[in-house]
C-alpha cells in the first residue's frame, strides 16, 4: 500500500526507498534526490495509519532513516509531493471542540506548556543556538553570513522598526534567554522589562544582565502577559505569539493596546501560515510545543483590529527560518554523541526530526515569519520603509566588505557601527 501510494504521488524529485525485505524502489525523477531506508516491517503500517503523528514516532523508534542523504531533504520531498488537504466545512466543525481544547492556554496551562519545552535543559540549547542564544528566526540579509551575524541583523532590524530613542521604556513579551532585551539596552540606551514563563530562561537572562553590567537597564520577570501592568513607549514580542492559542488572540492584542503609550509603537514577530487556519501538527504538539498554534495572517489582522490598534506595516520573511533551522541542525549534529550520552538516543532522534521537519516545512509548505508593526496613531511611524532600507543595505555591504578583508572606516562614511547616520 505504501509503495502504491508513493508511485502515485511522487512527481517532484527522486525518492529511493529500501524496504525491510531488501528490495529497492525508485519513484519520480530529477533533483532533489533522497533516500528512505525502512528497517522495520511495522513502520509502513504505522505511517499509513496516522502519517501526521507516526512518521515522527517511527523515526524516534529507529524504524527508518535517511540513508547517506539528508533527513530534511527526504522530508522535503515527502512534503512537496503530499500537500496538505484542506478540511471540509463539516470536518472543521467536527474538529472545533478539539482545536479549542488544544489551544485553551490559560495561565496555568501556559506555564506547564512552556516548562515542557524551554525548561528541558539549558545545556541542550547551548549546543545549537548562536552564542547570544536567540531561539527564533534569524534575518539573513545575505545567505552567506553566519548564524550569529544573522541573529544580530534581526535585532538591528527590529530596533529600527521600533524607532527607539534613549531612555524609552520597552516591554519584551516572551524575552527568552534575554538576547534581544540585552541588545536593545546596550545599543540603544533604552530601559527594558522582559517577561517570560520559563524559570530557567529567567535565571539565565538575569545572570547575563549582571555579567554584562546592564542590570540597571534590563529587568526580567516571571510573568504572564495577561497579568502584567504598566505603560511602555515600545512593546516587542518575538517568537511568543505561537504559544498564545487561538482563543486568546484578541486578548493578546488588547493587552498590547492597554500597555502601549498613545504615541507608542509595537512589533509582533511570529511564525505564520498563508493558507486557511488549521490545527498544529500532531507530532509537534505532542513532543515539542504542546499548546502551540500557528496563526494565519488574516487572524493576526482581525485580532489586532479588535484591539483598536492600527497595523502600520506587515513584513513577510520567506525562507529565513529554513536557513536558521539548517544552521541549528548543523550545529546540533556536531554534538550527537554528547546529546545521546546525556539525554538518550531517542531524544536526539526526536530533536533531529523536529529541526529537519520544520526546515522542510518552511521550504515546501506555506509557512513564513510575519512581522507586524502596530500603533495607536496612524502617523506614529514614517509613511515609507526608507528608514529601514539604510540599515539593511548598510549591513549587507558591511558584511561583504568584511569577508573580502577590506578595512574601510565607518567614520569616513559618516556612519556608526550600527548603521545609523
Amino acid at each position: 500500500m505504501l509503495l502504491r501510494l508513493l508511485r502515485r504521488q511522487i512527481r517532484h524529485g527522486t525518492l529511493r526507498v529500501a524496504m525491510p525485505n531488501g528490495r529497492e524502489h525508485v519513484f519520480g525523477e530529477g533533483p532533489p534526490e533522497a533516500e528512505w531506508i525502512i528497517t522495520s516491517p511495522r513502520a509502513p503500517w504505522r505511517i499509513l495509519c496516522y502519517p501526521e503523528l507516526n512518521l515522527g514516532e517511527s523515526y524516534m523508534d529507529g524504524e527508518w532513516h535517511a540513508g547517506d542523504g539528508d533527513l530534511a531533504r527526504l522530508l522535503g520531498v515527502l512534503l512537496r509531493n503530499f500537500p496538505v488537504r484542506s478540511a471540509t466545512g463539516l470536518e472543521r466543525i467536527a474538529r472545533l471542540p478539539l482545536t479549542l481544547w488544544q489551544h485553551w492556554n490559560r495561565v496555568a496551562a501556559s506555564r506547564q506548556n512552556v516548562a515542557r519545552h524551554y525548561d528541558i535543559d539549558e545545556w541542550l540549547f547551548r549546543r545549537f543556538l548562536d552564542e547570544d542564544m536567540h531561539y527564533s528566526c534569524a534575518y539573513f540579509v545575505d545567505p552567506d553570513i553566519t548564524l550569529g551575524e544573522a541573529q544580530q541583523a534581526k535585532c538591528r532590524h527590529i530596533a529600527r522598526k521600533l524607532l527607539l530613542e534613549p531612555g524609552q521604556r520597552v516591554l519584551d513579551i516572551g524575552s527568552g534567554w534575554g538576547g534581544l532585551a540585552l541588545y536593545l539596552a546596550k545599543h540603544y540606551g533604552v530601559q527594558v522589562t522582559g517577561i517570560t514563563l520559563s524559570r530557567r530562561q529567567l535565571d539565565v537572562a538575569q545572570a547575563r544582565a549582571r555579567e554584562q553590567g546592564v542590570e540597571d537597564q534590563v529587568r526580567f520577570e516571571l510573568a504572564d502577559y495577561r497579568n502584567h501592568r504598566g505603560r511602555y513607549d515600545r512593546i516587542v514580542s518575538v517568537g511568543m505569539f505561537e504559544h498564545v492559542g487561538r482563543p486568546y488572540y484578541r486578548r493578546f492584542f488588547q493587552q498590547i493596546g492597554d500597555l502601549l503609550h498613545p504615541n507608542g509603537v509595537a512589533l509582533v514577530h511570529t511564525i505564520g501560515q498563508f493558507r486557511t487556519p488549521s490545527s498544529s501538527n500532531a507530532w509537534i504538539r505532542r513532543h515539542i510545543f504542546p499548546g502551540g498554534c500557528i496563526p494565519a495572517l488574516g487572524e493576526l489582522s482581525h485580532a489586532a483590529g479588535h484591539a483598536v490598534l492600527t497595523t502600520t506595516d506587515v513584513e513577510v520573511w520567506r525562507l529565513h527560518y529554513a536557513y536558521t533551522l539548517a544552521a541549528w541542525m548543523e550545529r546540533f549534529k556536531q554534538h550527537r554523541q554528547e546529546v545521546e550520552e546525556r539525554l538518550g538516543e531517542r531524544f536526539f532522534r526526536m530533536w533531529e526530526f523536529y529541526l529537519a521537519s520544520c526546515e522542510a516545512a518552511f521550504r515546501w509548505r506555506e509557512l513564513a515569519v510575519f512581522q507586524m508593526q502596530l500603533a495607536h496613531r496612524i502617523d506614529a511611524v514614517p509613511l515609507t520603509r526608507d528608514y529601514l532600507g539604510a540599515s539593511v543595505g548598510w549591513l549587507a555591504r558591511d558584511e561583504t566588505r568584511r569577508r573580502a578583508g577590506k578595512d574601510e572606516s565607518d567614520v569616513s562614511r559618516g556612519r556608526s557601527r550600527d548603521g545609523s547616520r
